[in-house]
């Protein structure tokens, strides 16, 4: 029963829940693990992807303390 204010989907596991179960309904038993393992590489692949960023960016900002300051005009 739900009280004042509940919502029948007001947790994440609800609509994880859902989307399994719509997961299942459109693509059918036999495509779900091909779908995991896609989704698997993809986050393989973007968290790659954001260490190699990271380690540029860590190379340029070491690059730049190491470099002189500049100088303004004289005047």
């Amino acid at each position: 029963m739900l009280g004042r204010g509940q919502s029948v989907f007001d947790s994440i596991d609800d609509w994880l829940i859902i989307a399994v179960v719509a997961g299942i309904l459109f693509y059918g038993s036999s495509k779900i693990p091909q779908l995991a393992h896609s989704l698997g590489r993809s986050v393989g692949e973007f968290k790659k992807g954001r260490l190699e960023v990271e380690r540029e960016m860590k190379l340029e900002a070491a690059a730049n303390a190491n470099a002189p300051a500049p100088t303004g005009p004289a005047h």
